[in-house]
């Protein structure tokens, strides 16, 4: 009975006869394509799900832009940015330029502060420019610095106004839609809106505005399924508080927020993850299981932090780039197959922690037993979207047909959303992925490649200024 043995295991081992067929066809159009076709192939390609999100990161400039100036979109709210100072230029902190403020903060200013700031809509085009600038990540040396401590200072009380958080929302979902992605679990916040008067919007008010504006035909046409997790600032003086407080917030609107996480840049010493650990407990004792996707690893130097995050009761690392370098915890994650990590190449190369993306731990993840899905993290301020993931993971790591098959489903299956309507989506994920198969896999390769002429990518300055590729 030995060959029967070797020959079921030797089944379950190989890729399904799908991808496995698709796979020869894949690799031709790899090797074959342009640049600029193959980044058109995988835009075309259906995705599974996003899984490490930031909302209020994930917001282009553009988009912001054009609904801060309209005050049928942004409930009737003006904004206000700084494009000046009055001071000498020389004590002038260059991070408050472009600090962006709505009407009631600006009436309260005394004259000569008030006088730096001018409507967000009467923005000269090149100030428009340099506002756009100041919200992302696409100057030389821009990096960790400007991200954690000048970006988002500027936009704080953006994503303190409800109407125009959904509108970005749905403007999200659209673009998604449009690379054929099928689910979102974007880490989104009501806790801290305040309307037009800066009065605190209370949380069922919040969350009804929310359902009311998802259910509009624009958002339902997108075809993208949108979950929310809530998140603390891990490093705050109260982050305890807020965890509790946050606990009973998912608890209590579970249709719609999906699981919690905590993030923060990890450099600060305040927000380690056993800080933590006795809050967890007490909220595990008093609510039902309730999903953990928590920031750990993204760190330049080894440290525990991905396993102490394990103890934390997390189901999904967000980032877990320095499990490379805690052989126990990366050996314990190989073994046993139940945590999967988001992983999050763009950001991790523009914030300095893998400059050379080729030195990335992805592949190793990958390729040793860990469950992994590339993620877009905060790609708003990335200038990219999730086609420039793959793209990035195609090139540099050769993947196979079977391997991104892989994360697709992963993705889907980890996710925290209930569990008929992730039956669905992965239902529904295979029959995308036959029909893209279909298109691509039964012409010639020269009908193949020749097919993508048709394909419209939307690509955005992380491409250009990355690969040279602009598809406007």
């Amino acid at each position: 009975m030995t060959w029967v043995w070797a020959m079921a295991l030797a089944f379950l081992a190989a890729p399904s006869g799908r991808a496995s067929d698709f796979g020869h066809r894949f690799d031709e159009i790899v090797a074959g394509a342009t640049p600029a076709q193959l980044y058109a192939f995988l835009y075309d390609m259906p995705k599974g799900g996003d899984l490490h999100n930031h909302a209020a990161g994930s917001n282009r400039a553009e988009w912001m832009y054009a609904i801060c100036t309209d005050p049928a979109r942004n409930g009737g709210e003006t904004f206000y940015t700084r494009t000046h100072f009055s001071g000498a230029s020389d004590s002038v902190d260059p991070r408050a330029l472009f600090q962006t403020i709505r009407r009631k903060t600006y009436d309260m200013l005394p004259g000569p502060a008030k006088a730096q700031f001018v409507p967000l809509a009467s923005l000269t085009p090149a100030e428009r420019v340099g506002w756009c600038a100041s919200t992302r990540l696409d100057g030389a040396g821009d990096g960790r610095l400007e991200f954690f401590s000048r970006i988002w200072p500027r936009l704080a009380q953006l994503n303190q106004c409800l109407p125009l958080a959904t509108e970005l929302l749905v403007e999200n979902m659209k673009a998604f839609g449009a690379e054929h992605l099928a689910y979102v679990e974007t880490q989104f916040v009501l806790d801290g809106m305040v309307d037009n008067d800066g009065n605190a919007i209370p949380d069922e008010a919040a969350v009804a505005f929310v359902k009311r504006r998802l259910s509009m035909p624009d958002a339902a046409s997108t075809g993208v399924t949108i979950r929310f997790q809530a998140t603390i600032l891990r490093f705050s003086p109260d982050a305890e508080m807020r965890l509790a407080k946050a606990y009973a917030f998912v608890d209590a609107h579970r249709d719609l927020w999906v699981g919690l996480n905590m993030a923060g840049i990890e450099e600060n010493g305040y927000g380690y993850p056993s800080r933590f650990l006795d809050t967890f407990r007490r909220m595990r004792a008093r609510y039902p299981t309730l999903p953990l996707s928590i920031h750990a690893g993204e760190m330049d130097g080894p440290d525990r932090h991905v396993r102490d995050t394990l103890l934390l009761g997390a189901s999904r690392i967000g980032h877990g780039i320095n499990l490379i370098k805690d052989p126990d915890t990366l050996l314990l994650m190989q073994q046993t197959r139940r945590v999967l990590v988001e992983v999050n190449l763009i950001s991790n190369r523009l914030l300095g922690y893998v400059p050379d993306l080729s030195a990335h731990p992805f592949p190793e993840y990958l390729r040793t037993g860990v469950p992994v899905c590339l993620n877009t993290d905060d790609r708003g301020m990335w200038d990219s979207n999730m086609t420039d993931e793959y793209y990035t993971a195609v090139t540099l790591f050769h993947l196979s047909w079977g391997e991104i098959l892989k994360m697709g489903r992963d993705s889907l299956a980890r996710s925290f959303v209930q569990p008929d309507v992730k039956a669905r989506l992965l239902s529904e994920f295979d029959q995308r992925i036959a029909t893209f198969e279909g298109k691509y896999g039964t012409a010639p390769i020269e009908g193949a490649l020749g097919s993508l002429a048709s394909v419209k990518p939307v690509a955005y300055g992380y491409a250009k200024r990355t690969w040279g590729l602009d598809f406007r």
